[in-house]
Protein backbone atom coordinates (compact mmCIF):
# COMPACT_ATOMS: atom_id res chain seq x y z
CA UNK A 1 0.00 0.00 0.00
CA UNK A 2 3.29 2.24 0.90
CA UNK A 3 4.53 1.81 -2.42
CA UNK A 4 1.25 2.45 -4.04
CA UNK A 5 1.21 5.86 -2.56
CA UNK A 6 4.68 6.82 -3.20
CA UNK A 7 3.89 5.81 -6.90
CA UNK A 8 0.77 8.04 -7.05
CA UNK A 9 2.30 11.15 -5.19
CA UNK A 10 5.55 10.91 -7.48
CA UNK A 11 3.07 11.22 -10.93
CA UNK A 12 1.35 13.94 -9.29
CA UNK A 13 4.44 15.60 -8.69
CA UNK A 14 5.92 14.94 -11.74
CA UNK A 15 3.32 16.13 -14.19
CA UNK A 16 0.95 18.80 -11.96
CA UNK A 17 1.69 22.02 -10.47
CA UNK A 18 1.04 23.95 -7.12
CA UNK A 19 2.85 22.74 -4.15
CA UNK A 20 2.95 19.24 -5.65
CA UNK A 21 7.25 19.06 -5.55
CA UNK A 22 6.59 18.89 -1.73
CA UNK A 23 5.16 14.87 -2.32
CA UNK A 24 8.49 13.33 -3.32
CA UNK A 25 11.15 12.04 -1.07
CA UNK A 26 13.05 15.01 0.48
CA UNK A 27 16.71 13.43 -1.30
CA UNK A 28 14.38 13.78 -5.11
CA UNK A 29 13.23 17.13 -3.84
CA UNK A 30 14.84 20.37 -5.82
CA UNK A 31 13.69 23.99 -6.31
CA UNK A 32 14.99 26.89 -8.79
CA UNK A 33 16.16 28.62 -5.60
CA UNK A 34 18.85 26.31 -4.84
CA UNK A 35 20.69 26.27 -8.53
CA UNK A 36 24.53 27.11 -8.15
CA UNK A 37 25.97 30.50 -8.63
CA UNK A 38 26.80 30.59 -12.64
CA UNK A 39 29.40 33.07 -12.16
CA UNK A 40 32.18 32.60 -15.15
CA UNK A 41 29.73 30.22 -17.02
CA UNK A 42 28.66 30.03 -20.68
CA UNK A 43 25.56 28.33 -21.51
CA UNK A 44 24.08 27.65 -24.89
CA UNK A 45 20.16 27.08 -25.42
CA UNK A 46 17.75 26.12 -27.59
CA UNK A 47 14.31 27.18 -27.94
CA UNK A 48 11.14 28.05 -29.81
CA UNK A 49 8.95 31.17 -28.58
CA UNK A 50 10.98 31.51 -25.41
CA UNK A 51 8.28 34.06 -23.68
CA UNK A 52 5.34 31.70 -22.99
CA UNK A 53 7.50 28.29 -22.60
CA UNK A 54 10.01 26.46 -20.36
CA UNK A 55 12.65 27.92 -22.24
CA UNK A 56 12.25 31.32 -20.92
CA UNK A 57 12.03 30.03 -17.24
CA UNK A 58 15.74 28.34 -18.05
CA UNK A 59 16.91 31.65 -19.22
CA UNK A 60 15.64 33.45 -16.49
CA UNK A 61 17.19 31.55 -13.77
CA UNK A 62 20.25 31.12 -15.28
CA UNK A 63 20.34 35.20 -15.60
CA UNK A 64 19.79 35.42 -12.22
CA UNK A 65 22.53 32.79 -10.70
CA UNK A 66 24.83 34.60 -12.80
CA UNK A 67 26.00 33.42 -15.79
CA UNK A 68 28.55 35.08 -18.07
CA UNK A 69 27.26 34.78 -21.48
CA UNK A 70 24.03 32.95 -22.64
CA UNK A 71 23.85 31.98 -26.33
CA UNK A 72 19.69 31.20 -27.16
CA UNK A 73 18.31 29.68 -30.35
CA UNK A 74 15.06 30.45 -31.58
CA UNK A 75 12.89 31.65 -34.21
CA UNK A 76 11.03 34.76 -33.87
CA UNK A 77 12.41 38.01 -32.99
CA UNK A 78 9.89 39.90 -31.21
CA UNK A 79 9.40 37.52 -28.99
CA UNK A 80 13.39 37.41 -27.56
CA UNK A 81 13.26 41.25 -27.95
CA UNK A 82 10.12 41.43 -25.16
CA UNK A 83 12.23 38.51 -23.07
CA UNK A 84 15.29 40.90 -22.99
CA UNK A 85 12.84 43.82 -22.20
CA UNK A 86 11.73 42.13 -19.05
CA UNK A 87 14.70 40.57 -18.04
CA UNK A 88 15.84 44.00 -18.18
CA UNK A 89 13.44 45.55 -15.87
CA UNK A 90 14.08 42.87 -13.51
CA UNK A 91 17.40 42.33 -13.58
CA UNK A 92 18.94 45.35 -14.59
CA UNK A 93 20.61 46.16 -18.08
CA UNK A 94 23.36 44.46 -17.84
CA UNK A 95 21.86 40.75 -17.39
CA UNK A 96 19.94 41.75 -20.72
CA UNK A 97 23.32 42.17 -22.16
CA UNK A 98 24.81 38.81 -21.53
CA UNK A 99 21.80 37.06 -23.97
CA UNK A 100 23.15 36.55 -27.74
CA UNK A 101 20.24 35.83 -29.38
CA UNK A 102 20.66 33.89 -32.76
CA UNK A 103 17.88 33.17 -35.35
CA UNK A 104 17.44 29.54 -36.16
CA UNK A 105 14.96 27.07 -37.02
CA UNK A 106 16.10 23.98 -35.56
CA UNK A 107 14.36 21.92 -38.79
CA UNK A 108 16.79 23.52 -40.93
CA UNK A 109 19.46 21.57 -40.88
CA UNK A 110 22.00 24.02 -43.06
CA UNK A 111 20.93 26.90 -40.80
CA UNK A 112 21.97 24.44 -37.54
CA UNK A 113 25.54 24.21 -38.74
CA UNK A 114 25.67 27.37 -39.89
CA UNK A 115 24.35 28.45 -36.25
CA UNK A 116 26.67 26.24 -33.88
CA UNK A 117 30.04 27.36 -36.12
CA UNK A 118 29.01 30.99 -34.88
CA UNK A 119 28.64 30.03 -31.58
CA UNK A 120 31.93 28.20 -32.08
CA UNK A 121 33.75 30.53 -33.14
CA UNK A 122 32.47 33.25 -30.76
CA UNK A 123 33.49 31.38 -28.07
CA UNK A 124 36.31 28.80 -26.04
CA UNK A 125 33.45 27.56 -23.16
CA UNK A 126 30.44 25.92 -22.84
CA UNK A 127 29.49 24.84 -19.42
CA UNK A 128 25.14 24.01 -20.24
CA UNK A 129 23.79 22.85 -23.33
CA UNK A 130 20.10 22.25 -23.32
CA UNK A 131 17.78 21.40 -26.24
CA UNK A 132 14.15 22.21 -25.83
CA UNK A 133 13.45 22.92 -29.25
CA UNK A 134 9.95 21.01 -29.98
CA UNK A 135 7.31 20.51 -32.08
CA UNK A 136 4.26 19.31 -29.81
CA UNK A 137 1.43 17.82 -30.67
CA UNK A 138 0.81 18.44 -34.20
CA UNK A 139 -0.32 16.92 -37.63
CA UNK A 140 2.07 15.27 -39.63
CA UNK A 141 4.51 16.97 -41.61
CA UNK A 142 7.42 16.72 -43.97
CA UNK A 143 10.28 18.81 -43.59
CA UNK A 144 11.90 20.30 -47.17
CA UNK A 145 14.79 17.71 -46.50
CA UNK A 146 11.90 14.74 -46.93
CA UNK A 147 12.03 13.77 -43.13
CA UNK A 148 8.87 13.86 -40.89
CA UNK A 149 9.27 16.92 -38.88
CA UNK A 150 8.84 15.87 -35.47
CA UNK A 151 11.93 13.86 -35.40
CA UNK A 152 13.68 16.90 -38.12
CA UNK A 153 13.65 19.26 -35.00
CA UNK A 154 13.08 17.35 -31.93
CA UNK A 155 15.80 15.16 -32.16
CA UNK A 156 17.57 15.43 -35.34
CA UNK A 157 18.43 19.21 -35.47
CA UNK A 158 20.02 18.61 -31.99
CA UNK A 159 22.08 16.04 -32.69
CA UNK A 160 23.53 18.44 -35.22
CA UNK A 161 23.65 21.13 -32.77
CA UNK A 162 25.07 19.01 -30.27
CA UNK A 163 27.94 17.44 -32.75
CA UNK A 164 29.36 20.79 -34.16
CA UNK A 165 29.69 22.18 -30.43
CA UNK A 166 31.32 19.05 -29.15
CA UNK A 167 34.87 20.38 -29.85
CA UNK A 168 34.10 23.17 -27.25
CA UNK A 169 32.09 20.97 -25.04
CA UNK A 170 34.89 18.71 -24.87
CA UNK A 171 37.77 21.55 -24.45
CA UNK A 172 35.48 23.01 -21.68
CA UNK A 173 35.41 19.62 -19.71
CA UNK A 174 39.37 19.31 -20.25
CA UNK A 175 39.76 22.25 -18.45
CA UNK A 176 37.96 20.51 -15.29
CA UNK A 177 34.68 22.07 -15.66
CA UNK A 178 31.58 19.98 -15.38
CA UNK A 179 29.87 20.38 -18.55
CA UNK A 180 25.87 19.25 -18.39
CA UNK A 181 23.80 18.79 -21.52
CA UNK A 182 20.32 18.21 -21.10
CA UNK A 183 17.47 17.25 -23.94
CA UNK A 184 13.91 17.91 -23.26
CA UNK A 185 12.34 14.33 -23.03
CA UNK A 186 8.47 13.71 -21.78
CA UNK A 187 6.53 11.14 -20.46
CA UNK A 188 4.69 11.34 -24.06
CA UNK A 189 7.69 9.02 -24.86
CA UNK A 190 5.40 6.03 -24.08
CA UNK A 191 3.24 6.42 -26.29
CA UNK A 192 5.98 6.04 -29.25
CA UNK A 193 4.63 2.79 -31.16
CA UNK A 194 5.89 -0.47 -29.42
CA UNK A 195 7.25 -1.47 -33.14
CA UNK A 196 9.49 1.21 -33.47
CA UNK A 197 12.90 0.05 -34.93
CA UNK A 198 14.83 3.37 -35.93
CA UNK A 199 15.20 1.60 -39.13
CA UNK A 200 15.08 3.89 -42.08
CA UNK A 201 13.62 7.06 -43.55
CA UNK A 202 10.56 5.21 -44.53
CA UNK A 203 9.79 4.17 -41.02
CA UNK A 204 10.73 7.69 -39.32
CA UNK A 205 7.90 8.98 -42.05
CA UNK A 206 4.78 7.29 -41.17
CA UNK A 207 2.35 9.06 -40.22
CA UNK A 208 1.79 7.71 -36.84
CA UNK A 209 -1.05 10.47 -35.31
CA UNK A 210 -0.20 13.30 -33.59
CA UNK A 211 0.51 11.15 -30.12
CA UNK A 212 3.01 9.05 -31.85
CA UNK A 213 4.90 11.56 -33.66
CA UNK A 214 5.25 13.65 -31.03
CA UNK A 215 5.48 10.25 -28.60
CA UNK A 216 8.19 9.26 -31.06
CA UNK A 217 10.56 11.88 -31.56
CA UNK A 218 10.62 12.39 -27.73
CA UNK A 219 11.74 8.77 -27.44
CA UNK A 220 14.59 9.53 -29.53
CA UNK A 221 15.81 12.27 -27.31
CA UNK A 222 16.11 9.96 -24.54
CA UNK A 223 17.61 7.81 -26.29
CA UNK A 224 20.01 10.34 -27.41
CA UNK A 225 20.81 11.24 -23.94
CA UNK A 226 21.58 7.60 -22.75
CA UNK A 227 23.51 6.97 -26.04
CA UNK A 228 25.68 9.60 -25.06
CA UNK A 229 26.18 8.58 -21.47
CA UNK A 230 27.48 5.42 -22.69
CA UNK A 231 29.90 6.67 -25.34
CA UNK A 232 30.69 10.76 -24.38
CA UNK A 233 31.11 10.32 -20.75
CA UNK A 234 32.57 7.20 -20.45
CA UNK A 235 35.49 8.81 -22.89
CA UNK A 236 35.03 12.49 -20.92
CA UNK A 237 33.95 11.86 -17.49
CA UNK A 238 33.46 16.04 -16.81
CA UNK A 239 30.86 15.68 -19.43
CA UNK A 240 27.33 14.66 -18.28
CA UNK A 241 23.68 13.79 -20.58
CA UNK A 242 20.56 13.66 -19.58
CA UNK A 243 16.85 13.85 -20.39
CA UNK A 244 14.64 15.52 -18.47
CA UNK A 245 10.20 15.40 -18.25
CA UNK A 246 9.03 19.23 -17.25
CA UNK A 247 5.55 17.71 -16.52
CA UNK A 248 1.87 19.45 -17.70
CA UNK A 249 3.35 23.32 -18.29
CA UNK A 250 1.32 25.82 -19.41
CA UNK A 251 3.28 26.87 -22.70
CA UNK A 252 2.01 27.68 -26.35
CA UNK A 253 2.44 24.06 -26.88
CA UNK A 254 -0.61 23.23 -24.41
CA UNK A 255 -2.54 26.50 -25.35
CA UNK A 256 -2.72 26.68 -28.18
CA UNK A 257 -0.46 24.35 -30.86
CA UNK A 258 -2.70 21.33 -28.97
CA UNK A 259 -5.99 22.94 -31.45
CA UNK A 260 -3.85 21.69 -34.53
CA UNK A 261 -4.44 18.23 -33.99
CA UNK A 262 -7.42 18.34 -32.18
CA UNK A 263 -9.53 21.64 -32.89
CA UNK A 264 -12.05 20.93 -30.22
CA UNK A 265 -10.79 18.23 -28.00
CA UNK A 266 -7.63 20.12 -27.70
CA UNK A 267 -10.11 22.14 -24.94
CA UNK A 268 -9.55 19.27 -22.43
CA UNK A 269 -6.15 20.43 -22.34
CA UNK A 270 -5.93 24.07 -23.05
CA UNK A 271 -8.38 24.95 -21.14
CA UNK A 272 -10.01 22.08 -18.46
CA UNK A 273 -6.20 21.18 -17.33
CA UNK A 274 -5.14 24.80 -17.24
CA UNK A 275 -5.33 24.75 -13.04
CA UNK A 276 -3.69 21.67 -12.62
CA UNK A 277 -1.07 22.89 -15.09
CA UNK A 278 2.87 23.94 -13.95
CA UNK A 279 3.28 27.25 -14.61
CA UNK A 280 6.95 27.74 -17.01
CA UNK A 281 9.88 28.14 -13.83
CA UNK A 282 8.07 25.07 -12.03
CA UNK A 283 8.55 23.13 -15.51
CA UNK A 284 11.78 24.48 -15.89
CA UNK A 285 12.73 22.62 -12.28
CA UNK A 286 13.69 19.38 -13.76
CA UNK A 287 15.95 20.77 -16.55
CA UNK A 288 17.91 22.92 -14.45
CA UNK A 289 18.61 20.43 -11.74
CA UNK A 290 19.98 18.46 -14.72
CA UNK A 291 21.97 21.57 -15.89
CA UNK A 292 23.33 22.63 -12.83
CA UNK A 293 23.15 20.13 -10.11
CA UNK A 294 23.20 16.59 -10.98
CA UNK A 295 26.79 14.48 -11.03
CA UNK A 296 25.03 11.56 -12.80
CA UNK A 297 25.03 10.89 -16.59
CA UNK A 298 22.76 8.89 -18.81
CA UNK A 299 19.28 9.44 -16.17
CA UNK A 300 15.52 10.35 -17.00
CA UNK A 301 14.83 12.98 -14.60
CA UNK A 302 11.40 14.13 -13.64
CA UNK A 303 10.01 17.08 -11.17
CA UNK A 304 11.39 18.12 -9.57
CA UNK A 305 14.49 15.89 -9.26
CA UNK A 306 13.38 12.04 -9.80
CA UNK A 307 15.23 9.56 -11.56
CA UNK A 308 12.83 7.43 -13.79
CA UNK A 309 13.58 4.45 -15.86
CA UNK A 310 11.48 5.27 -18.55
CA UNK A 311 9.78 3.33 -21.00
CA UNK A 312 10.68 -0.45 -21.83
CA UNK A 313 12.07 0.88 -25.07
CA UNK A 314 14.14 3.60 -23.85
CA UNK A 315 15.66 1.51 -22.01
CA UNK A 316 17.20 -0.53 -25.02
CA UNK A 317 20.83 0.36 -25.43
CA UNK A 318 20.83 -1.51 -29.32
CA UNK A 319 17.67 0.81 -30.15
CA UNK A 320 19.80 3.94 -29.00
CA UNK A 321 23.05 2.98 -31.46
CA UNK A 322 20.45 1.86 -34.39
CA UNK A 323 18.75 5.34 -33.80
CA UNK A 324 21.99 7.17 -33.76
CA UNK A 325 23.11 4.93 -36.88
CA UNK A 326 20.27 6.52 -38.94
CA UNK A 327 20.28 9.75 -37.90
CA UNK A 328 24.03 9.67 -39.04
CA UNK A 329 22.81 8.45 -42.54
CA UNK A 330 20.03 10.64 -42.43
CA UNK A 331 22.13 13.69 -41.71
CA UNK A 332 25.31 13.34 -44.25
CA UNK A 333 22.97 12.09 -46.97
CA UNK A 334 20.78 15.16 -46.80
CA UNK A 335 23.34 17.96 -46.29
CA UNK A 336 26.02 15.92 -47.78
CA UNK A 337 26.98 19.26 -50.62
CA UNK A 338 27.39 21.39 -47.55
CA UNK A 339 28.83 18.92 -44.87
CA UNK A 340 30.35 16.02 -45.74
CA UNK A 341 31.85 16.94 -49.45
CA UNK A 342 33.24 20.41 -47.45
CA UNK A 343 35.43 17.61 -45.08
CA UNK A 344 32.97 17.78 -41.86
CA UNK A 345 33.51 14.41 -40.22
CA UNK A 346 30.09 14.56 -38.13
CA UNK A 347 31.22 13.07 -34.97
CA UNK A 348 28.38 12.45 -32.75
CA UNK A 349 30.50 11.88 -29.39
Amino acid sequence: MASLVNAVKSTIAENLGGPSHSLVPEDQQFSLEEVPDQTGKDSCHNRRLASIGIGYGCSHTLLKKNIEHLYILSMSQDIIEDNLKAVGEEMGEEAAKKVTWLQCDMSDWHAVKATADKIAKSTDRIDILIGNAARGIMTYQLTDYGVDRHMALNHLGHVILTSHLLPTLKKTAAEGNKVRIVYQSSNAHQGSPSDTKFASLDELNRDLGPNGLYGRSKLAELLYARYLARHLTASHPNILANATHPGVVETKMSKTDIHNAYPTLGYAMSVGLNPFKKDIFTGAVSTMFAATKTEKSGQYICPPAVPEAGSELSQKEELGEQLMKLARELIKEKTYSESAAKGCPFEDY
